[in-house]
């Protein structure tokens, strides 16, 4: 596997003079190209800061970011609006459907702001709903799906541009345990079937437990590195051993 992104001594400093917080201190991750990572860490623990920079929403103070060999700090504009737009998808707690659209159409949104055919449109939308089991709700809108429903249909228009490398800010966060096990399944498949690379911050053990690696972040730094070589359940276990070694353990049921 070639690497995809390299993160090189990232700091990242709020405030100015005498009143100054480090949320990130000398972070270095590089990963490859089909990885599925989770960051983890308690509150204020510099998981969000650290997937606002490898986004581009947010800069380091100091340090590099690498993706496939280029420095994304040294982009030019034109050259990060591809990067976000062509490279990049993301999926957000809060879904961020347009609630005035329907199912079909806020999938779709990505390909028609990018003028693309509509009939390639519709067969890209068919293709990706059928993946995420929302085929029979492309009709519908979003106040009239259940919570699962609405973050399926953002896996969906996040994947819709065929990104290399999808960015999940707490996608489970807002559901139950019967849809956070669906999403979840349904990204380890698209991680698998699509090769493509998912980086997902959470605060929860059960969510973890499905992919490949976690890193733990405490007080800007990385504190350890879990590689998932047992079961699911094994190394549900293992997470939330070491939640517990360094604070923050949610209670989760597998």
């Amino acid at each position: 596997m070639s690497t995809i992104m390299e993160v090189k001594n990232i700091t990242k400093v709020y405030g100015s003079r005498g009143v100054k917080y480090k949320a990130l201190d000398g972070i270095d991750i590089e990963i490859e190209e089909g990885d599925f990572l989770a960051i983890m860490g308690p509150s204020g623990s510099g998981k969000t800061t650290m997937l606002n920079l490898l986004s581009t929403i947010d800069t380091p103070s100091t340090g590099e970011i690498f993706y496939k060999g280029d420095n994304i700090l040294k982009l030019s504009k034109k050259s990060l609006t591809k990067y976000r737009k062509e490279e990049l998808g993301f999926i957000f707690q809060d879904f961020n459907l347009l609630d005035n659209m329907t199912i079909m159409d806020n999938i779709a949104l990505p390909l028609a702001l990018g003028k693309k055919n509509s009939k390639k449109i519709i067969e890209k939308v068919n293709k990706i709903s059928n993946f995420f089991g929302i085929d029979d709700q492309l009709n519908k809108y979003p106040y009239e799906l259940s919570g699962g429903q609405k973050q399926r249909t953002a896996a969906a228009r996040a994947l819709i541009t065929e990104p290399k490398l999808v960015l999940a800010d707490e996608p489970t966060g807002a559901l139950d345990s019967k849809s956070s096990a669906d999403l979840l399944k349904s990204l380890v498949r698209m991680n698998e079937d699509f090769k493509t690379t998912v980086i997902m911050v959470t605060h929860d053990a059960f969510a973890a437990s499905y992919c490949k690696r976690v890193l733990f972040l405490k007080d800007g730094k990385i504190h350890a590195k879990l590689n998932k070589d047992t079961s699911r359940k094994e190394f549900y276990q293992r997470i939330i051993d070491l939640m517990g070694a360094l604070g923050g353990v949610e209670n989760e049921c597998v």
